[in-house]
């Protein structure tokens, strides 16, 4: 396969950045995104040229560092998919591609395709934990939670805090990953003492961080590439009415 990757290069935060034009030639099907990304790094490294920044870890994706926009959609075209996941089988010899960072205030690029996730967990720090002590594991049986309970948690637990749902939100709205990490803790018994709370200031949090608000497009779940939907958002709506008047502004103590 031959393809021309139009690739966002900022060299800093304060440099304005622009698109430049590659041409890779015998490109494998069975490459990933980021395997095309090495091939032309090391071609650039060979002419004496920066490499594309662009961030990665597990190549599995399960770890969420990758992330950017490939034709205008976060993680590319291919629905349910990481960057790292995405091969280039998806895609027709010849094609011109468009790659760029994920673009939210709150998520400054740093360089090239690299951008600032700290904000999520700042989002984290503000209550995403659970104050009961851990230890050994626990007998299985010792606390009783249903299965739907169980299920809803675990798909909320998905998240992998790759920003794409931010990316793609019109208004860059972190609901989708607060609500996720909200709700995963909320639907166990284990969350409950804090749950009012743990809604109130990670919200506060995400607003203080200067993502926007939520106008329900829906965006995020299509983008989302391990599928969680928007339902948690209701969820997290909820629980934030009534902590309003209940619950106290006072910090969480991780414990």
């Amino acid at each position: 396969m031959k393809l021309t990757l139009r690739v966002w290069r900022q060299s800093s935060a304060s440099d304005a950045g622009a698109l430049v034009a590659y041409s890779i030639d015998d490109i494998s099907p069975d490459m990933s995104f980021l395997e095309v990304l090495d091939v032309l790094n090391e071609r650039l490294i060979a002419g004496g040229e920066r490499p594309v920044a662009f961030d990665h870890d597990c190549r599995e994706g399960i770890c969420g560092s990758c992330g950017f926009i490939i034709e205008g959609v976060a993680h590319g075209p291919l629905r349910l998919t990481t960057v790292c996941q995405l091969f280039m089988r998806h895609f027709s010899d010849g094609d011109t591609l468009v790659v760029e960072p994920f673009r939210a205030r709150a998520l400054p690029v740093v360089q090239d395709l690299v951008v600032d996730r700290g904000a999520l967990d700042r989002i984290i720090e503000s209550g995403g934990f659970i104050s009961a002590r851990t230890g050994s594991a626990p007998e299985a049986n010792a606390i009783l939670v249903s299965k739907d309970a169980a299920d809803r948690a675990m798909d909320a637990a998905a998240c992998i805090g790759c920003a794409a749902c931010i990316a793609a939100c019109p208004n860059a709205s972190a609901m989708l990953f607060t609500a996720a990490k909200i709700s995963h803790l909320g639907l166990l018994p284990q969350g409950q003492p804090e749950r009012r709370q743990r809604a109130l200031r990670m919200v506060e949090a995400m607003h203080e961080l200067d993502f926007g608000s939520c106008t329900n497009h829906g965006e995020c779940e299509a983008v989302c590439p391990k599928g969680i939907s928007i339902d948690f958002i209701a969820q997290l709506n909820r629980d934030y009415i009534k902590a309003g008047p209940t619950a106290t502004r006072e910090p969480v103590t991780n414990v």
